[in-house]
């Protein structure tokens, strides 16, 4: 049971979230749902398949965990009528839901096949449209939508092969999601732009920890974002602290996009041999 916070500052208190894609402790989403229910705050879980469910039942026991797979329509349509039928109100979603397959490793981009970059776009771009317009009807007036993007869409690393045009698309659907809900609410969608995180799943991303080194020697603290940071932004988001704020991405990189040209690396870069 959550206890009521002494002040409750983020306004949290007895509302009630839906939190999309913890995997495990690691997870941001399940950062972001921690915090959320350290404020006081009621958090339902949606993971996507009843192994998964099962992998998490120790770390989220007690806690109300549904599944839905957001690449099935059924899947998608249950979660919403199950909650419906409860009458239940979500001041707030969290969509942490990402995945790209790469079968053969990290390949050029123009090399990216069809069918890679459908189901990419999928489950990590379309299911925030798609599962949004499923709940409209579950989302308090003045809801707030939160999803984890990534810090650049611009920059081509190779490292994170085809995802980043679809984090792109991610990006852009918040400012049409805004409009197209202003027309019978005010809810809200903004999207956490994170720089490199140490979590499992980018872990099993190849190239991934050698760019999440490198990040780390860029940032002008010499230390990379924290899983909690990147929580602590998409709470306040989630929060009415931010009713004013909408349609954006906002960025925790810790400074790191200001700082590309460190002399430290740069130096090391130049005098480097070079074949």
């Amino acid at each position: 049971m959550t206890s009521e916070p002494e002040f409750d500052f983020l306004g949290l208190s007895g509302k009630t979230f839906l939190v999309m894609g913890v995997a495990n402790k690691k997870s941001v989403a399940y950062r972001i749902a921690s915090l959320v229910e350290q404020a006081g705050g009621k958090v339902i879980y949606s993971v996507r398949s009843e192994s998964r469910k099962e992998s998490l039942a120790k770390l989220l026991r007690d806690r109300r965990v549904l599944v839905c797979d957001v690449e099935d329509q059924d899947a998608i349509k249950s979660l919403s009528q199950t909650l419906a039928a409860e009458n239940v109100t979500l001041a707030g979603l969290v969509h942490s839901i990402a995945f790209a397959d790469y079968p053969d490793g990290i390949r050029p981009f123009h090399e990216t096949t069809r069918s890679q970059f459908l189901q990419a776009v999928d489950i990590s771009a379309f299911s925030l449209t798609n599962v949004c317009n499923a709940l409209k009807d579950c989302l308090a007036r003045d809801a707030s939508v939160v999803t984890i993007g990534i810090s650049t869409t611009r920059m081509a690393s190779e490292s994170y092969g085809f995802m980043a045009p679809i984090k792109a698309a991610l990006e852009s659907s918040l400012a049409f999601l805004t409009k197209s809900f202003s027309r019978f609410s005010e809810v809200r969608f903004n999207a956490v732009a994170a720089g490199l995180l140490k979590t499992s799943a980018s872990a099993g991303i190849p190239g991934y920890v050698d760019s999440y080194l490198y990040a780390e020697k860029v940032i002008p603290r010499r230390r990379a974002v924290e899983t909690d940071e990147v929580a602590n932004t998409a709470v306040f988001l989630l929060s009415p602290r931010s009713s004013g704020i909408t349609a954006q991405s906002i960025v925790v990189d810790a400074g790191m996009s200001i700082n590309y040209f460190d002399a430290s690396v740069v130096s090391a870069v130049t005098s480097a041999d070079v074949d």
